[in-house]
């Protein structure tokens, strides 16, 4: 850090003398117990800048390699989660040290849960071939890690008589229109918002849709949406290679927020998917024909979704042993 440094940076940062500094830097005085102390801290410091600026850049990379196929939400969730948790851990910790950020983080378990899979994925990444940092898969160390415990509660839904509440407060046929086709369609907020005029089958009531990591599918919708749908596009009219809706991702978040507000009733787009499935199963619906219709990829999360809908079917069935 001495040669590094000019002798007037040197005397601005330390406030010795440019004579001392200058003295010191050619050899003819040796430098004070002071002098040394405040190089330390500066190359110290300088260590640390280099970190995190190397952090940054792999977060940066990381990023723009997860661009296709996934969504600014997604984005959004890596970004919050490894901007925190980096610049902390660096590049290449101990398993100890991610274990001691992770307990001593003071949120929820849900939220120590998120943190994890952030910091696994992105691991993941940095230790392979695909980031081109000199990291070995070997020494990963987010394998030697086990994810926090989270616990297994029953997700909020809603009832049919719910959904037809939350409608009738909507103020507009597009609004009645987007909660009918979240609820009957099981559609994410991604795939409800790039819906084009060519997309909609009204013979078959189907849409297709551009779903998770840029998979083609196709979501049905029923009467109530068909209705409501067909209202809206002759009020609003939208062109070929159009979105149907005037209004965007935030847009229709706000209008939810509202309504849940009103209602009292959770009302966002995560909820109406998890309604869509618990509706399903209600009706008789099987959980692989439901995964299929919502377009998820594993049963674990169907099977999540719908266990209040299994207690209750079998509640129905229930006989007190003793009553």
């Amino acid at each position: 850090m001495l040669n590094k440094m000019t002798v007037t940076e040197l005397a601005e940062v330390s406030g010795f003398s440019k004579s001392f500094i200058s003295q010191v830097k050619h050899g003819k005085r040796p430098p004070s117990e002071r002098l040394l102390q405040i190089l330390d801290e500066l190359t110290s410091s300088s260590g640390e800048s280099r970190t995190r600026q190397e952090g940054q850049r792999a977060i940066e990379l990381f990023l723009k390699s997860r661009r296709e196929g996934i969504s600014q939400s997604s984005l959004d969730f890596y970004s919050k989660y490894l901007t925190k948790a980096i610049p902390v851990i660096s590049l290449s910790p101990t398993p100890r040290k991610i274990s001691s950020y992770l307990d001593g983080l003071s949120c929820s378990v849900g939220g120590k849960h998120a943190y994890f899979r952030a910091i696994s994925v992105f691991f993941n990444w940095l230790y392979s071939p695909k980031s081109g940092f000199p990291f070995q898969q070997k020494d990963n160390p987010i394998k030697l890690i086990d994810p926090p415990k989270k616990p297994k509660l029953i997700l909020p839904t809603l009832t049919k008589e719910q959904v037809n509440l939350l409608i009738s407060k909507v103020k507009c046929v597009r609004d009645a229109a987007i909660i009918s086709l979240f609820t009957e369609s099981g559609l994410r907020l991604s795939e409800l918002m790039n819906i084009k005029p060519e997309d909609i089958d009204w013979d078959n009531r189907i849409i297709r849709i551009m779903g998770k990591g840029n998979k083609e599918g196709y979501a049905a919708f029923g009467a109530l949406s068909e209705k409501y749908l067909k209202e809206w596009l002759a009020e609003y009219q939208p062109g070929s290679g159009e979105l149907i809706w005037n209004i965007g991702f935030w847009g229709i978040k706000a209008m939810l927020h509202s309504l849940g507000i009103e209602t009292g009733l959770q009302c966002n787009p995560h909820t109406f998917r998890r309604t869509f499935a618990c509706l399903l199963r209600k009706a008789g619906v099987d959980t692989m024909t439901i995964k299929d219709l919502g377009r998820w990829e594993s049963l674990e999360m169907v099977q999540r979704y719908t266990r209040s809908v299994t207690f209750h079917d079998s509640l129905k069935l229930y006989k007190a042993p003793l009553s």
